[in-house]
């Protein structure tokens, strides 16, 4: 008798570096490639009551899953597409097609453990192992020094420990060829759902995005040759990285990392390549540096759990001074705050589901510091909008902002007047984001507060927002 097993694709939307593609080609005769489409993902809503998958990710994802069933295609196999609950739907596949095992990509956090741990339990029930694979981080667990719950709290000493000690596997290759879906098979392999099943109206990216990011792993590598090897952009991605206009900033790569369209493992090892056969500098470094920070924080949810959820974060801090004013929240979602530097960068998210990493520090702070508003309505808020939301770094990076996090310093507040003027002197993001402001100049751009009745007439203003907090303050800091 053949052995069988349902390939269960989740967060590894890609044919290369796919341990799980591995695992079964080298165990077993027959594979059924499964993506299930969460509907409590799809068409949940969070705590909150934002949708939990916006439209601009669930665009990404319709477009990868396409990719993904493309690709497998072409390697002789197929993608087997469902809507509704994963552990219902692959238990009722394996049971059908006498599966011998399900194998999947482990996941780390509360809502994806659920469902794996459920769908295990059903699938005990018929004699059906759920095999685990890996795929999401850098490097491997069992490479790491210390055991996960020995991991460093703090991401410096966590780097240290890793950085020139451990080392990053090379990716599995893309597999030549896949063996036919089992002829015995007779599922419809099922239609990738549209926006509008998911509640969403069809949409046209926005022209002033600063990349018209295409879901799947072709448009991945794609992205991975033009920034390291068509434009050599790597080479002064340090110099560039806090930059907010246009695509050549900061490599982009996030979107696809996430949805695992891109291996972490791959880009690594491209990023070897490039410096052993163009440059290696502070650049290159700099974007191995970030790749920690993935895996640090996916370390961190792994070692505190739920914790990261919480307005307390994983110090279980008391956060009295945070309140839930729904009012106060939605001028700072809406980009109406009167701050021109954090309305901009809502402004982008809202119309792309895109915010640099300099604007969602800034946004995150603002938003916790100066509002005093529970920061895990913004956390919940960047899940349902970021086409590059990951559970473990979009919750780390506000538990970090909040100052409830690992490594935590309750001092940090960013000066947004100081950081704007970092970080746009011309004032180019704030006319493409804040068209109102078009004809400002840049000696005013930041300081539309100032602006006298003239020359907001002058200028075409109009009633921009009053400030919702005293401007001047960040003058004396």
């Amino acid at each position: 008798m053949k052995r069988r097993a349902v390939i269960w694709f989740r967060q590894d939307l890609r044919v290369h570096d796919n341990e799980a593609l591995h695992t079964a080609l080298r165990n077993c005769d027959e594979i059924i490639p499964v993506f299930v489409f969460d509907e409590r993902v799809f068409q949940g809503k969070t705590s909150f009551g934002f949708p939990k998958t916006g439209k601009f990710r669930a665009k990404f994802y319709l477009e990868s899953v396409a990719d993904l069933r493309k690709n497998l295609r072409s390697l002789g196999s197929d993608l087997i597409v469902r809507v509704g609950k994963p552990e219902e739907i692959l238990f009722e596949i394996a049971r059908e097609t006498k599966a011998g095992w399900v194998i999947c990509n482990r996941e780390r956090t509360a809502e994806e453990v659920k469902v794996q741990d459920e769908l295990e339990q059903k699938l005990w029930t018929i004699g059906v192992e759920l095999w685990y694979t890996r795929g999401k981080m850098l490097f491997y667990t069992q490479d790491l020094p210390m055991p996960v719950q020995h991991t460093p709290d703090i991401f410096s000493t966590f780097r240290k420990e890793n950085e020139d000690i451990t080392s990053v596997r090379a990716p599995l290759p893309t597999p030549a060829v896949l063996p036919p879906m089992p002829a015995d098979l007779v599922f419809d392999t099922g239609e990738i759902p549209n926006l509008t099943d998911f509640g969403f109206e069809n949409f046209e990216p926005d022209p002033r995005a600063v990349l018209d990011f295409r879901g799947g792993e072709t448009a991945a590598l794609a992205r991975l040759r033009y920034y390291f090897w068509e434009k050599d952009l790597v080479s002064n991605y340090k110099e560039t990285r806090n930059g907010l206009v246009g695509g050549d900033y900061s490599s982009k790569f996030s979107p696809w990392l996430s949805s695992g369209c891109l291996s972490p493992k791959m880009v690594y090892h491209e990023l070897k390549r490039y410096e052993r056969e163009r440059k290696a500098n502070e650049s290159t470094y700099w974007l191995f540096f970030e790749l920690l920070w993935r895996d640090f924080f996916r370390l961190m949810g792994k070692k505190h759990g739920n914790l990261i959820f919480k307005i307390g974060g994983v110090q279980k801090k008391k956060m009295p001074q945070l309140k839930n004013n729904r009012e106060i929240f939605d001028r700072w979602a809406t980009g109406e705050t009167g701050v021109p530097f954090v309305d901009a960068n809502m402004n982008e998210i809202n119309s792309t589901g895109w915010m640099s990493n300099r604007g969602r520090q800034n946004a995150s702070s603002f938003l916790v510091k100066d509002l005093k508003i529970n920061w895990v309505m913004g956390a919940e808020y960047f899940e349902s909008l970021l086409l590059d939301y990951d559970p473990c770094s979009n919750w780390g990076n506000w538990n970090y902002v909040a100052g409830v996090g690992s490594d935590a310093r309750e001092d940090r507040v960013f000066n947004i007047l100081t950081q704007a003027k970092n970080y746009d002197p011309k004032g180019d993001f704030l006319k493409l984001w804040l068209p109102v402001l078009a004809n400002v100049p840049v000696e005013k751009i930041h300081r539309p507060d100032l602006l006298t009745p003239a020359e907001k007439s002058e200028f075409g203003v109009g009633d921009f927002p009053k400030p919702m907090v005293k401007i001047e303050k960040w003058l004396a800091s």
